[in-house]
């Protein structure tokens, strides 16, 4: 019998963008609603000051000795949280010298050759997305996005498979794994933040989503190359994060918008901050207080984009997603059903309705901007 040859895989995106085309593959074309709302993000960076912005919150004072100055460090979480649902983080505590090795070494990982880049490619129809790779049109509209990427897991320590993460650069694995540790302290003091905005005591979310042992930290580093019909894409389309708590750098080039009142308003690009996105699991526990805003990334012909995201997630089966008994009453029923993160990221992933209206989420692409 003669073995039946495996599908060509199709370009990655970086090899699309160097090979000198002027139009984009039709795959990668927004459907037509959506293309209203696309435009030019260099000039809605500088539009920013026209309207609504981003919150930034300054934590230096998150461990005050001082309860009046602490409360109102929380108070402003609080506020991000339950207005936005995403903030940029100032004065995190996390070393600007560790961030920055982080962010060399990914970009030195995607300066490889694409052939040095495939050693570590997964194997998305086998179900096995760690590692580098490019998305596949498994979403509403059937296209794809402009962007390649490398996702690990890097905490619990027992669930990362080192084989896969790069060895070049050689700082990679020091400065991911030390990065993950302090990440995973700043998350604590965040969930202990927004259990106090909700009236519990400080460990009760923590506790919640998986605590210690079971809440895992999944990163993906995000590369967007030029794209030469920027208006015709996007890096990655409109979604919600389906995590407790995602925290992304990047690389200074904007891109990252959100759908705030009704339009898509584009986050500024703050130094030294680490952005920190509410996802579903938070607004599904706290029966929606806290908001898991709908976001997106636009491309552009002139820079590459790269951001890494790292998404702090409950164990797939083990947690019972549902609003906190504590904080429901009559006059506040829950408006999520229950359903374990597995049956949630499916829902996400394939559009199923899994209870609730957290997976509903759509712009109207007529009212938005």
């Amino acid at each position: 019998m003669v073995a039946t040859p495996a599908p060509t895989p199709s370009p990655r995106v970086e090899e699309l963008a160097r090979s000198g085309l002027d139009t984009i593959p039709k795959d990668y074309v927004r459907p037509e609603e959506e293309l209203k709302s696309i435009r030019d993000i260099f000039a809605e960076e500088k539009s920013i000051l026209d309207g609504p912005q981003l919150p930034t919150i300054d934590l230096e004072e998150i461990d005050s000795s001082d309860e009046e100055t602490r409360r109102r460090c929380y108070d402003e979480v609080k506020k991000a949280a339950m207005d936005w649902g995403v903030m940029h983080l100032i004065n995190h505590g996390i070393p600007e010298e560790l961030t920055s090795r982080v962010k060399a070494a990914g970009e030195e990982f995607f300066e490889l050759p694409v052939e040095e880049k495939e050693k570590y490619a997964n194997e998305q129809a086998a179900g096995n997305v760690q590692g580098y790779g490019s998305k596949l049109a498994n979403n509403a509209s059937g296209q794809l996005e402009w962007e390649d990427y490398f996702f690990h897991c890097v905490l619990p320590e027992e669930k990362r498979d080192l084989s896969i993460w790069p060895k070049h650069p050689a700082d990679y694995i020091p400065a991911t794994c030390e990065y993950a540790k302090q990440l995973r302290g700043l998350a604590t003091k965040i969930l202990s933040v927004l259990s106090v905005g909700l009236g519990l005591e400080q460990g009760r979310l923590e506790k919640e989503v998986g605590g210690l042992e079971d809440l895992i930290l999944q990163m993906k580093i995000n590369f967007y190359p030029k794209c030469p019909q920027p208006e015709l894409a996007l890096g990655v389309e409109a979604h919600t994060d389906v995590s407790a708590l995602t925290f992304i750098l990047h690389n200074m080039v904007p891109g990252l918008q959100l759908f705030y009142e009704g339009k898509w308003v584009t986050a500024k690009c703050v130094p030294n901050s680490i952005i920190m996105h509410i996802g579903d699991t938070i607004e599904i526990l706290s029966n929606g207080k806290y908001k898991s805003i709908l976001h997106r990334g636009l491309v552009n012909k002139e820079k590459v984009r790269i951001s890494w995201a790292v998404f702090c997630e409950p164990h797939k089966d083990k947690i019972v997603l549902k609003p906190l008994p504590e904080i429901l009453s009559e006059a506040e029923p829950p408006r999520f059903e229950p359903r374990t993160f597995a049956q949630h990221l499916e829902g996400k992933l394939f559009r199923k309705a899994a209870g609730g209206g957290v997976e509903d989420k759509k712009p109207d692409y007529d009212k938005s901007s």
